[in-house]
């Protein structure tokens, strides 16, 4: 069957076991928010402009510095061998051969070490904090040791949400796979509850009194540069600016934590506003397609983060088929660009997109 687009979470179904699927697939609660990340999306349209000789696009951009082929990056999602044997290590590949970043997940099926070794290529560590701190310092230390470039600190679960798949699917880690960074700490293993073994693990491990004061003391533990991830508020926006965060990542988790909250394509704009200009803005959630990513850039993003579509295209098809989709997005992304009249991202502006809110305020002088 032929990929002709991103959506194809089809094949995925088909080869996974329902657990890992549904695991994977499910938001929390109502899933409101899981349908809003997507449909938001849907009703941004584009103010294209004509007559602009757009015979030589250039999408490459820079991330914190790093200097990367296009302003799509791959989001961490965990246990990806549960997707696929060869798991993380395929997707580092797969980003890696496509110029781009990935995120390996705390929660991660091969450690910060293995990732490491698949050779050159700018990779984030994603940090989950755990109540004993020297576990934090011990993972942090060795994502450095390990070439990682910045962590990008999940601020939006201080307790898991309430997925009721894997509450129905009494969801564990399969016998076979462990939390990989966590192994020699014996914090490994995920034992199987009388709802979601995920639930009950982040429960017992995972650090509720997590506060701003938490961002500066990692920053006195490294040099790595600090992205909040999980950012959906004006107000978060500028404490992540007071307290020293190097960008912000406009997130709700893939759905996965607080229902009915906003789509991250529609928060963004409040978040971008707050931040001034003075770090960047990243977003995840919901980014399927290339008309997406020129949307959020649109919005004030520097770049996005895509998760599922990753896990999915990596259960179908192993590491091509995550290069096939970040190759899909990518061409996607380019012809966005070439029919809205721009030639590099910073061609593209407010004014390339009407959304809710504008068709709403008629402005007099869009007319």
């Amino acid at each position: 069957m032929e990929i002709t687009n991103v959506m194809d979470q089809a094949i995925a179904k088909q080869k996974l076991p329902k657990m890992a699927y549904d695991y994977y697939a499910s938001g929390a609660e109502d899933e409101w928010t899981l349908q809003e990340n997507r449909e938001a999306f849907s009703r941004i349209l584009f103010r294209p402009r004509i007559l602009i000789d757009v015979s030589k696009i250039d999408i490459t951009t820079t991330v914190l510095g790093f200097k990367i082929s296009m302003p799509i990056m791959v989001a961490p999602t965990a246990f990806q061998k549960m997707a696929h044997p060869e798991g993380e290590n395929a997707t580092a590949r797969a980003a890696s051969a496509a110029g781009t970043i990935m995120t390996l997940s705390s929660w991660a099926t091969s450690s910060v070490e293995e990732v490491a070794s698949n050779g050159p290529g700018i990779r984030f560590f994603q940090l989950y904090v755990y109540k004993d701190r020297k576990v934090v310092e011990q993972l942090v230390r060795r994502a450095e040791r390990a070439g990682f470039k910045a962590i990008a600190l999940t601020v939006d679960t201080p307790r898991l949400g309430r997925r009721e798949a894997d509450i129905k699917n009494r969801f564990v880690l399969p016998p076979h796979l462990t939390l990989k960074n966590f192994e020699g700490l014996d914090l490994g293993k995920m034992d199987q509850a009388a709802d979601s073994g995920l639930a009950s693990y982040v429960a017992g491990q995972v650090d509720r009194t997590l506060s701003w004061k938490d961002v500066k003391w990692l920053q006195s533990i490294t040099t790595m540069p600090i992205l909040v991830k999980g950012v959906i508020t004006a107000e978060d926006s500028r404490m992540a600016v007071e307290n020293g965060a190097a960008g912000i990542i406009v997130s709700n988790h893939g759905a996965r934590q607080l229902d009915y909250v906003p789509a991250t394509i529609s928060a963004l704009e409040e978040v971008v506003t707050a931040a001034r200009g003075q770090i960047p803005v990243f977003l995840d959630g919901g980014v399927r397609r290339g008309t997406d990513v020129f949307k959020a850039l649109a919005l004030g993003a520097a770049g996005v983060f895509v998760g599922r579509p990753v896990v999915f295209s990596l259960a179908a098809a192993g590491e091509a088929g995550v290069r096939n989709v970040l190759r899909m997005m990518r061409e996607e992304f380019e012809l966005t660009m070439a029919l809205s009249g721009c030639t590099c991202l910073a061609d593209i502006t407010r004014r390339h997109i009407i959304t809710e809110a504008d068709k709403l305020a008629v402005m007099p002088s869009r007319l």
